[in-house]
């Protein structure tokens, strides 16, 4: 049985002796395939799977029951186009090179034992009668005797002559980007039914990452062509890799966060910068802490912070989101920590008892009251219980289950004794504004015993400008440190509506200092409107202003922004202060 290339060689000494005795007619000779072999004429496929099989399963050179044996380790001569419509040989001779011929060379198939495919970048051609020129006689495949057959060869060949259609090193990178073309590693993306095959090129891969240059070319180098990689998913994966090879951004609100994990992981600070920043300009109230659990996971701490912000701006509806119950019981913590949320405790407490829900059916626990305090653990205490009235706290917690009998009683003692026992839950006010606290003094001077018998003094104001009040300043005992039971407000005026109160308690030395009484929550005041200051205390005799001023104003040390404030009478029973003397000496706000 003679080979394949004795096959090819006696195939060209005919030829040659036809052209000798010149009956090639004006025709490129061609080396016929007389049978196709038992599968036929197989198409080209850009599998390196598939382009094995068609080579391994394709008839011989010269058809017959043995052919296929006889193609064991073919070594085709020049020119010749395997039985899959493959194009191999050697290169053409200066003489005569073409593009075509240099694809040729290029494109050499995979072998019956199992090569690999060169390139997945392929190109369909149309054969014709004159591929090569006369002096460079080249051989050519009939691949069936019909007409039809004749007039159609299929080529699997490499895009030719491509850096040339690039001006620029970022367009010839570029164009690699997923791309079969010389690469050298291929990476296996994603799990189960969802995995890719993605191409790449070590070079590129190491010059922009220092994890992907340790991969290839550190002391523990893979030297696999073949890289799984289970716990990305492909679309980040390939957003990375056109990030390295040309600088394209390529994220969107499906991706954005799978991205910026795989940026992390391997080092590519710049897309990790270009993640963020988008999250920034999409960051919204009903995607804060969600993204805010993100921002912690992966150790952004700018991303955080302005998610932290964007809640305490729109802390109701940030907590309505759908993703608050989503959020691990840590951001939960960090979340509740804060004194600048803007919402009153009451909401915190049923926000949280939403979570807590949501956590127990994630333990697979039932959502018993007794399960629900589990779960929430250290963030219990961080609910500022004591900033709630009597009323929301017999409405909702006291009734619960989630606190014990012992904190039920000693809230409700907080609420309605005085002096006021200590509790286990914080009682500071939360302030949901930024900057710097300011405060205005009205009187200019004080003076001892000013008495009180259950009515409030009052003071009417206005500004000129729009600030949030947070509390007042008031003169305590002249008898010694003394406590006093006081309940502050702020009224609308015209319409008689109280906008802002907080019955509390303060503890003063017996000096002529004020007092610092804080509301529950900020009061906003708005320009040129008229309020009235109320400030009803239990206690003993105290200090009190003289030479009390109508107008005063601050001055901003930053901005220079100046707000004045004009105080006037406030009609009806006030306990005797007026502009010119009595309590309310200080205003606390910001700006």
């Amino acid at each position: 049985m003679r080979c394949c290339v004795c096959l090819f060689h006696l195939a060209q000494q005919r030829t040659q002796s036809k052209m000798a005795a010149g009956e090639n007619n004006g025709r490129a000779p061609c080396l016929g395939f007389s049978s196709p072999g038992p599968l036929g004429n197989v198409q080209p496929s850009n599998s390196a799977h598939s382009a094995a099989a068609s080579n391994g399963a394709s008839g011989g050179a010269t058809g017959g029951p043995q052919s296929a044996a006889r193609r064991t380790n073919p070594q085709p001569g020049p020119g010749v186009v395997d039985n899959a419509g493959v194009a191999v040989g050697a290169p053409p001779n200066a003489q005569n090179y073409s593009p075509q011929a240099a694809a040729q060379s290029g494109a050499v198939g995979a072998t019956a034992a199992g090569g690999m495919a060169t390139s997945a970048t392929n190109m369909t051609t149309t054969a014709t009668s004159n591929a090569s020129s006369a002096s460079t006689p080249a051989t050519h495949s009939s691949l069936s005797s019909s007409p039809a057959a004749a007039a159609v060869l299929v080529y699997r060949e490499p895009v030719y002559n491509w850096q040339a259609t690039k001006s620029t090193v970022k367009e010839r990178f570029a164009f690699l980007f997923n791309n079969e073309v010389l690469s050298d590693v291929h990476f296996l993306v994603g799990k189960g039914m969802g995995v890719q095959r993605i191409p790449a090129h070590r070079f590129v891969l190491a010059v922009g990452s220092a994890v992907f240059d340790a991969m290839f070319n550190g002391g523990m180098a893979t030297t696999s062509t073949e890289i799984e990689l289970p716990d990305v998913e492909p679309a980040a994966f390939l957003a990375l890799l056109k990030f390295l090879y040309s600088d394209e951004v390529q994220i969107g609100p499906e991706t954005v966060m799978t991205t910026l994990y795989t940026a992390k992981k391997y080092a590519v600070p710049a897309l990790e910068a270009h993640c963020v920043e988008f999250l920034k300009k999409n960051l919204r109230a009903d995607n804060a802490f969600m993204l805010l659990t993100q921002a912690r996971l992966f150790d952004e701490p700018q991303l955080a912070s302005l998610c932290l912000e964007n809640i305490d701006k729109n802390t109701g509806d940030a907590l309505a989101a759908e993703g608050f119950t989503d959020i691990d019981l840590d951001t939960l913590v960090a979340v509740l920590e804060r004194d600048t949320l803007g919402v009153r405790e009451v909401r915190l407490f049923g926000a949280a008892v939403r979570w807590a829900e949501a956590e127990a059916q994630r333990q697979q626990l039932q959502p018993t009251p007794e399960n629900k305090r589990r779960v929430l653990g250290k963030a219990l205490a961080l609910i500022r219980f004591p900033l709630m009235t009597i009323e929301e706290f017999a409405a909702g917690p006291a009734q619960s289950g989630i606190l014990t009998d012992r904190e039920v009683v000693s809230l409700f003692l907080h609420f309605t004794v005085n002096p006021k026992p200590r509790v286990e839950f914080i009682d500071r006010p939360r302030c949901c504004l930024r900057g710097k606290e300011c405060s205005i003094t009205r009187f200019g001077q004080v003076e001892s015993r000013w008495g009180y018998s259950g009515t409030s003094d009052r003071i009417r104001f206005s500004v000129n400008r729009r600030i949030f009040v947070v509390g007042f300043g008031l003169y305590g005992s002249i008898h010694g440190p003394t406590d006093y039971q006081v309940n502050i407000q702020i009224i609308h005026t015209d319409s008689n509506t109280v906008l802002g109160q907080n019955d509390t308690g303060f503890s003063c030395d017996g000096s002529a200092n004020t007092f610092r009484v804080m509301f529950k929550e900020p009061v906003e005041i708005l320009p040129n409107v008229n309020y009235t200051a109320c400030a009803t205390l239990k206690g003993p005799d105290s200090h009190y202003g003289t030479k009390g001023m109508r107008k005063v104003t601050h001055e901003s040390t930053a901005t220079g922004t100046k707000t004045c404030f004009t105080f006037c009478y406030a009609a009806g029973n006030n306990n005797g202060t007026s502009v010119e003397d009595g309590q309310i000496p200080e205003v606390i706000f910001y700006t």
